[in-house]
């Protein structure tokens, strides 16, 4: 069985010969992580097709949810940590009551694969982001898409992200630029190249000024979320970036790479 490890936020800033806990429990590729925002539950999805919840400081596996039918490719827990999205292979976005492991809603307008989700602050909304070049807003209390956004490229929307406040919506795409729409109507106020190559990861700083990516150019970047403004390049992977998450403060970013390796950097 494949495992996920994990650490404490202080037992990250140093350098580790042993994870806290390994989770075992998956038969294929653990593609998704989501963790709840008191950092109680982790939510992890696989090729397997399978969700799994635990608890995050104490490793136990609370319950596997139903399978999905196709392999889980993305995860996000809602602000109260009591509903859970997940995205598949075959372009379905699902809600799921995390209490009680049912699924409440499928969505599947979508045409390919979900590449990313995110809720909203207030989880009224979520935004998803898909292989078909579209990214999507869902009414997370009935299921309805609100709008689409296209991305005139021709590449997958490989990362969204709601800012803290609500109002804006974040995108990255393989043409390696990122776009920033309006959340009320996915009106597009700003649109920005980057990097060097496919942008694969976002997250917006809890005070909602700026935005970190990641990319397959090896480099993370830290900009203004108001002008697009590049602040600053973090260098240091030797392969492509592939997942980022900020602490709650946003002080501490963690970067995973292509490069087998996992980086916290201090953002200030």
């Amino acid at each position: 069985m494949l495992a996920v490890a994990t650490l404490t936020a202080e037992e990250a800033s140093e350098p580790q010969d042993k994870p806290r806990h390994l989770l075992s429990g998956h038969t294929d590729w653990v593609s998704a992580l989501a963790l709840a925002p008191d950092g109680d539950l982790l939510a992890t999805g696989s090729d397997d097709q399978r969700i799994i919840l635990w608890q995050a400081r104490g490793g136990k596996r609370v319950r596997t949810l139903p399978d999905s039918g196709s392999p889980v490719t993305a995860l996000a827990v809602g602000p109260r940590g009591t509903l859970l999205a997940s995205g598949t292979w075959d372009g379905t976005v699902r809600l799921w009551d995390v209490e009680t492991g049912v699924e409440l809603r499928a969505m599947r307008e979508h045409r390919e694969n979900i590449t990313s989700l995110d809720f909203s602050p207030d989880g009224r909304w979520l935004v998803s982001g898909s292989g078909d070049d579209r990214l999507k807003v869902w009414e997370t209390k009935s299921g309805e898409e609100w709008f689409e956004c296209l991305h005139e490229d021709d590449y997958d929307v490989a990362a969204v992200a709601f800012s803290p406040d609500g109002a804006t919506i974040a995108s990255g795409d393989g043409d390696k630029i990122i776009k920033f729409w309006d959340a009320a109507d996915g009106g597009e106020p700003l649109s920005c190249e980057s990097h060097a190559n496919a942008v694969s990861c976002l997250a917006v700083q809890p005070d909602g000024e700026r935005l970190v990516s990641g990319s397959w150019d090896k480099t993370l970047k830290l900009r203004r979320v108001d002008d697009g403004r590049e602040l600053a390049t973090l260098a240091g992977h030797r392969d492509a970036v592939t997942c980022l998450a900020l602490s709650a403060d946003g002080r501490r970013l963690v970067s995973g790479s292509d490069d087998r390796t996992v980086r916290v950097w201090d953002v200030e």
